[in-house]
């Protein structure tokens, strides 16, 4: 019984594992995976924040779970493709940073400043190097 219950997840993983080949197999879905990650990693951040800072009761215990799913959704989406992940971690960095202010604004009604819109451009900038210098 053991036995077949792990053929069976090992079956699951496999296909698993063969989709997101597919997809990371073009510049397209691996960019489209990058910001699923960078989703992910915010939103579950931000739900964490929720629970430390704006949320009581079971409604803390909640967001606490919730955030604790959605970052291990992150880190599932990220580390389970077989890419250079520190040849596209120019491109992450820049895409968590806009996902981030855009949460930044929907959920917590906060807006860049001047030393983000600075910090966020120097961030791209670097983004840019990472992902494009060949050398």
């Amino acid at each position: 019984m053991v036995s077949r219950v792990s053929d069976l997840l090992a079956k699951e993983q496999d296909a698993v594992n063969g989709f997101l080949d597919s997809v990371v197999a073009h510049r397209a879905g691996a960019f489209a995976l990058l910001v699923l990650a960078a989703f992910l990693e915010a939103f579950g951040d931000s739900l964490f924040q929720t629970a430390m800072y704006r949320s009581e009761g079971v409604a803390r215990v909640l967001f606490f779970v919730c955030g604790a799913v959605v970052l291990a959704l992150y880190g599932f989406t990220v580390n389970s493709p077989p890419w250079d992940f520190g040849k596209l971690l120019g491109v992450y960095v820049v895409l968590f940073f806009l996902v981030a202010q855009v949460l930044a604004k929907v959920r917590f009604h906060q807006s860049p400043t001047v030393p983000i819109y600075v910090g966020g451009a120097l961030i791209t900038t670097g983004g840019i190097i990472i992902a494009f210098w060949r050398g």
